[in-house]
Parts: structure tokens; C-alpha cells; sequence
């Protein structure tokens, strides 16, 4: 662990690295930090909100909690198994899918993925705004333009400040969670709430389905915040960690979420800032508040600002072959990024943001299937057993483009559209599922099966064991076979 913390000491504070593999001498860090940050990212007013969601859509408090339980631990573990790649790779999150699509094949899911963190980052920096509007009595407009600027700031120094961000965010999440709880507790009778029992398969569903979209979301992002653990880190400790901060930080948001919309009486809807905040008083702890919940959103706006960089960097490199990032271009990349996000934000505070987040939850659709096939092919066909150097080589071992892996990603978006339930799109088998949307559920086990069938036939030489990049100057000289050192040297 000495050995860990000296690793630590010795990194500079802006990151250096962007999509490119992480040597071992510059591996640090502690699986709590994967706990911390991921607990900081959920606990947060957008989780509280979606919690609610399952209450003013219809159910009632026992059943909406239970539900929405089950799918924190479906979802979150699929998201945790993403992130226990990180440390074996690496390598961000995206640019392994090079393995299941092929160099530039990749670059159909990623751009999708990109749209994704663009709809939530504006989504979440409206919210936000309008916490540091009523926090410094400005405008929501202004208060979106300086939640903006902290994101660009956060984003450019990297990855060690968005994990120290992550440890503060949740310490002062469980500060203002507790003190929200205990003035909830205080003003509602909340076990009359827990005896209104009116189970219905359709609530019940939604709940879950809530719950296990919101962490299946982090799956193409999870492993760019693990990647700098050291390879030998336990991958079973490294799915316990992201994956319990993940669910923890959540299902308590979520909770406060179901109790805050079933006390309220119709005044949560539109006006859930206002309405959290309410709950604590008003004066010095509305204040203190308004803070918490936006701080509680720079760890989740900064994740997404920091995947989209991810993501363009590795669509650009995929063509281009490698891609060193100066801190320049770095800066660049994320003022174009966020710059993005919050005109979309300032555009959409008071108009069609609403239609905007329904496009955004459509998009689900299109990265659940990818989640299945990159699953499936890492733990069951390759089995850990990449070929990380051919990953930046059209001409390699993984091809330009993987016409199996891109055909089972086509099937999984197909056959999920009947089951989807959005304002933007509605499935034509919605109605008689009682309007609930379960095309995550086909979206992961159906593809999930294709492609194991499909590959077990057709899948490409696995190389015998995991390849890496050579390391000059390193301490540790990873194995590689023949085909490893060749294509490390090419």
C-alpha cells in the first residue's frame, strides 16, 4: 500500500493520460475512492427525482422502495462488472469495445454514448442552476453559466481531482441526506405512507425498471475511473466497490425521492429543488442546501463531461490511429463539450427540456444491447484476454470492422423498440404491458444470447493470454507473447 500512496504523491495534479494505456509505475489509488466517488455521484437531486418518479406515476411507497431496490442491484451489477475492467485493461471503458466491433466499427455505439452524456449534463445543469441561482440570488440562466465554468475547470485537471471531488461530494451528500431525512421523519408520518399497500405489476415494474436504467447508464463510463488501480487490484473488490457506492448512494437518494413525492401532495412536480430545499427550513440551512445539491451535481456533470472527451478521443483515434492529447487540446475538447451542454441548457430551462430528457432515456435503448455483447465477450468468450496494442490498429487482430459484433448491436436495438415507452417514442407493446418499459430487460438478455451462441462459432482467434503494451522504463514488464511485443513495436 506504500507503494500506492508513493504512486500518488508523485502524480501531477492536471492528468496527463487521455484514452491511452496506463503503465503500471503510474497506477495508484484505493478501491474505497471507487466507493466514495460513486456514492458522491448518486447522491444527488437527480436520483432524488427519479425516485419520486415512481410514486407520481402511480405506486405506492412500500412497493415503489422494494422495487426500486431490485433494480439497484440488477443494474448495478452489470455496471460493476464494467468496472472491474478497468484495472485488468487499463484502458477507458469505450475504446475495448474495439474488441466486439472492430477499430472503427466502435464508433457507432461511442457516438451514441456521446449524445447521452451531452442530454444529461444539460438536463443536470439546469437543476443546478437553479440551486446556485436561489444560492447567490442571480438568475437560473446565470447560475447554469457558473455551474458551467466549474465543470470545464474540474474536467481539464483530471482524473485525481474528480476522485478527491467524489470523497467530498459524499461526505457532504450524507451530511445534507441525514439532516433531510431527519426533518422528513419529523413532519410526515411516514409509516402510515408504508402501510398504503396496493401492489400492481405495472408500478412495481416501473420502479425497477427506474432503478436499474439509472446504473445501467454508468456502464460506458464506470471502468475510465478504475483504470488507474493497480492491474493486480481484485477484480471481485473492485465490483463490490463501485458497484455497493453506486447502489448505496442511489437507493438512499431514491428513498428520500419516494418520500419527499408521497408527502407532497402534487407540489413536488415541477418545482423539486424548491421542494427538497423546503423540507430542511429556510434562511442559513436553505442556503447551505442549495450548496449541497449543487456540489452533490459537479461529481456526475463532470463524469459525463469527462466520458464525452473520452469518447470523441477515442472516435477520433480509432480513424486517425494514435492519439496523444496535449493539454491544450484537452481544454479545447471540453469547452466545445460542455460549452454544448450548456447551451442546450440555457435553451431548454423553460421549454422543451422535458421532450429533450425523454430523447435522451431513448437513447438507452441503443447502449444496453453494447453493454450486454461487451459482458458477454469479456467474461465469457475472451475470458480477460485481450490484445491491448492491436486495439489502435485497423490492419490487427481486431479489424476495422466486426460485422458480428455490429449485427447482434443492430438486433438488440430492434427488438427492444416495441417495449420502449418514452414521450419522444412508445413501443406498439407498451399498452398491453400496463404502459410499463422493460426494453432494458430484452435490450441485455437478448443480445446477451445472440452473441454468445454466435461467437462460441464465429468469433475471432482469442489470444492466449492478456497482451499489453510493452513499458519502457518500467518497473513492471507485463508478459507478452511474440504477437503482443510485435504489435507493441509496430
Amino acid at each position: 500500500m506504500a507503494v500506492t500512496t508513493d504512486r500518488a504523491g508523485n502524480k501531477p495534479l492536471i492528468e496527463r493520460r487521455s484514452i491511452d494505456y496506463i503503465p503500471e509505475a503510474e497506477r495508484h489509488g484505493r478501491l474505497f475512492s471507487q466507493f466514495t466517488l460513486w456514492m458522491g455521484a448518486n447522491l444527488q437531486i437527480t436520483a432524488i427525482v427519479t425516485g419520486a418518479l415512481a410514486v407520481v406515476l402511480g405506486g405506492d411507497v412500500f412497493w415503489s422502495l422494494i422495487g426500486l431496490l431490485i433494480g439497484q442491484l440488477l443494474g448495478g451489477g452489470v455496471m460493476a462488472l464494467h468496472a472491474a475492467q478497468g484495472p485488468k485493461l487499463g484502458l477507458p471503458q469505450m475504446i475495448s469495445s474495439r474488441v466486439q466491433f472492430g477499430v472503427y466499427g466502435a464508433a457507432i455505439p461511442i457516438v451514441l454514448v456521446c449524445l447521452m452524456y451531452l442530454g444529461f449534463t444539460a438536463t443536470g445543469t439546469v437543476l443546478s442552476g437553479q440551486a446556485l441561482g436561489q444560492l447567490f440570488n442571480v438568475s437560473d440562466s446565470v447560475g447554469i453559466l457558473i455551474f458551467a465554468s466549474v465543470i470545464v475547470l474540474v474536467t481539464v485537471l483530471g482524473y485525481r481531482v474528480i476522485h478527491w471531488i467524489g470523497r467530498v461530494a459524499s461526505v457532504i451528500g450524507v451530511i445534507a441526506f441525514v439532516f433531510l431525512f431527519w426533518r422528513l421523519m419529523s413532519q410526515t408520518d411516514v409509516g402510515a405512507l408504508l402501510q398504503i399497500r396496493h401492489f400492481s405489476w405495472s408500478s412495481f415494474l416501473l420502479a425497477v425498471s427506474l432503478a436499474a436504467s439509472w446504473q445501467i447508464a454508468f456502464g460506458p463510463y464506470v471502468a475510465d475511473y478504475s483504470r488507474y488501480l493497480p492491474s493486480n487490484t481484485s477484480a471481485v473488490k473492485t465490483f463490490f466497490a463501485a458497484g455497493a457506492g453506486s447502489v448505496v448512494g442511489a437507493q438512499v437518494a431514491m428513498i428520500l425521492g419516494v418520500f419527499a413525492a408521497a408527502s407532497a401532495n402534487g407540489q413536488f412536480a415541477g418545482h423539486e429543488v424548491a421542494y427538497i430545499v423546503g423540507l430542511g427550513g429556510t434562511g442559513a440551512t436553505a442556503a447551505l442546501l442549495y450548496f449541497s445539491i449543487a456540489f452533490g451535481k459537479v461529481t456526475i456533470s463532470t463524469l459525463n463531461s469527462y466520458g464525452s472527451f473520452m469518447c470523441i478521443a477515442t472516435i477520433i483515434s480509432g480513424f486517425k490511429g494514435h492519439l496523444t492529447v496535449t493539454r491544450l487540446q484537452r481544454l479545447v475538447f471540453v469547452l466545445v463539450i460542455v460549452g454544448a451542454a450548456t447551451l442546450i441548457a440555457l435553451l431548454g430551462q423553460h421549454s422543451f427540456l422535458g421532450a429533450f430528457k425523454s430523447f435522451i432515456l431513448f437513447l438507452l435503448a441503443f447502449f444496453t444491447p453494447w453493454s450486454a455483447i461487451n459482458l458477454v465477450d469479456y467474461y465469457c468468450i475472451t475470458r480477460e484476454r485481450y490484445d491491448v496494442p492491436a486495439l489502435a490498429d485497423p490492419n490487427g487482430r481486431y479489424g476495422r470492422w466486426n460485422l458480428l459484433g455490429i449485427s447482434v448491436y443492430v438486433f438488440g436495438v430492434l427488438v427492444q423498440l416495441p417495449f420502449i415507452s418514452t414521450k419522444f417514442y412508445t413501443g406498439p407493446l407498451v399498452a398491453a404491458l400496463g404502459d410499463v418499459d422493460i426494453s432494458w430487460i430484452i435490450g441485455l438478455v437478448l443480445p446477451a444470447a445472440v452473441y454468445y451462441v454466435c461467437a462460441k462459432k464465429w468469433h475471432s482467434a482469442v489470444p492466449d493470454q492478456l497482451i499489453l503494451p510493452v513499458e519502457q522504463n518500467s518497473v513492471v514488464q507485463p508478459k507478452t507473447s511474440g504477437a503482443g511485443r510485435a504489435a507493441a513495436q509496430a
